[in-house]
């Protein structure tokens, strides 16, 4: 027996167009119908929209922790809170994400994250893990910690990959000795090589993007900009991400991390073709303000969270983001003041392409994964469902949706 949900009287966006008044049919867990018809479909639970916007649901492709866990906790419970965390911000696929830490912690990652994608299912999808170090600059590690960063060391890498295929992203510094070797090897391997942590200049990033590092991890963080060197000016990691054009970004769109110039100047020099949001989010994500913990509780970071961001305790640098996806989208909105289309596609279709699971999530399109998110023209989230699955639906902001 086909289970349908029916979603209807919605603004939906697609690729192509938006479309009033329209219509999505799911028919277990994938898209069937997208339509500007209202589609009669007896027997299934419906969705009246009353008016509000159908998307496609967010991706996000960097995100460490939430609702008081981080992945690093390294239980099972912590992933799957996180999941549901994030759900309920609009966040339908994640990539959960690692910080430098010792080979064993990594390893350890690596095997809950496997036990913990199977029983997942009451959250946002798990799309593969994102290694995140410890192959950094030390000169821009950031909140990384230190007794852990060092050089791509082969023995070490061929490892861990040969450990699991749930690694799909691996991000790392491209100057460091052995990092372009580090960086072929990933692509052989089919894995997303991301430069980050990184103080390198353009002609070492160049060397990078043609070893396989496309993409740019928390665009302007921890990266080096315009540098001086004995009289000479040298372009850094950022202006080279601008230059060569096939190096997508991410950005951390929280208002904080990057201020509206900073997020104007993105928007229109890399295009929502090439830029994805990003909550970077630590356990304190949907937390109240105070204090909390960066990384594992075992041997994580003490930081203050306070002003919407995560800082060192000195309050002299950033030590987090504790941002979710629907305030990203509102601030590219309200902040970059860039169509709501162009905002949805960064936290969507551009992560899924980057990700190259295209072919199945990021745009309403008939045949795709049921993943949709609903929210008001404030961004509020109503329901979000994952795979055909409603995880979750907001009482709060329109009581009485289902009906069958």
């Amino acid at each position: 027996m086909i289970n349908y949900l029916k979603i209807y009287n919605g603004t939906v966006l697609t690729p192509q167009r938006t479309i009033p008044g329209g219509c999505v049919i799911i028919a277990d867990g994938v898209i069937a119908e997208v339509s500007d018809q209202q589609i009669d479909v007896p027997g299934a639970i419906e969705i009246d929209a009353r008016g509000q916007y159908i998307a496609p649901g967010f991706i996000d492709m960097h995100v460490h922790g939430g609702g008081g866990h981080d992945f690093m906790d390294n239980t099972i419970e912590a992933f799957h809170q996180i999941a549901i965390t994030h759900a309920r911000f609009g966040t339908t696929a994640m990539m959960p994400t690692t910080l430098s830490c010792g080979k064993q912690d990594l390893l350890d990652t690596l095997a809950i994250y496997e036990q913990a994608d199977k029983g997942n299912d009451k959250g946002a999808a798990f799309v593969g893990l994102h290694i995140e170090g410890p192959y950094f600059s030390m000169q821009q590690r950031g909140a990384q910690d230190p007794r852990y960063i060092r050089n791509p060391d082969p023995a070490e890498y061929m490892e861990i990959l040969s450990r699991s295929p749930a690694i799909k992203r691996w991000s790392a510094a491209p100057e460091l000795p052995g990092a372009p070797e580090f960086g072929r090897y990933l692509t052989s391997r089919n894995i997303l090589a991301a430069l980050a942590h990184t103080d390198a200049i353009y002609e070492e990033v160049v060397k990078g993007y043609e070893a396989g590092f496309t993409h740019a991890t928390h665009f302007y963080s921890c990266m080096s900009g315009v540098s001086r060197r004995n009289a000479y000016r040298y372009a850094g990691v950022i202006e080279s991400a601008y230059l060569i054009d096939g190096m997508t970004v991410e950005i951390i769109a929280d208002g904080v991390h990057l201020p509206a110039p900073l997020l104007k100047l993105v928007y229109k020099i890399k295009g929502p073709e090439h830029t994805a949001l990003i909550t970077d989010a630590m356990r304190a994500a949907a937390m109240p303000e105070g204090p909390s913990v960066l990384g594992s509780l075992k041997d994580g970071l003490n930081v203050l969270v306070e002003d919407g961001v995560a800082k060192l305790p000195d309050r002299s640098a950033f030590a987090g983001s504790v941002a979710t996806a629907d305030r990203l989208v509102r601030n590219m909105v309200e902040l970059a003041t860039i169509p709501l289309r162009d905002a949805v596609r960064m936290m969507s279709e551009t992560p899924a392409s980057i990700l190259r699971i295209q072919d199945r999530k990021g745009t309403l399109e008939k045949g795709k994964d049921a993943d949709v998110v609903i929210f008001d023209d404030k961004i509020n989230i109503h329901t979000t469902i994952v795979n055909g699955k409603i995880v979750y639906t907001s009482k709060e902001i329109s009581p009485g949706i289902l009906s069958k």
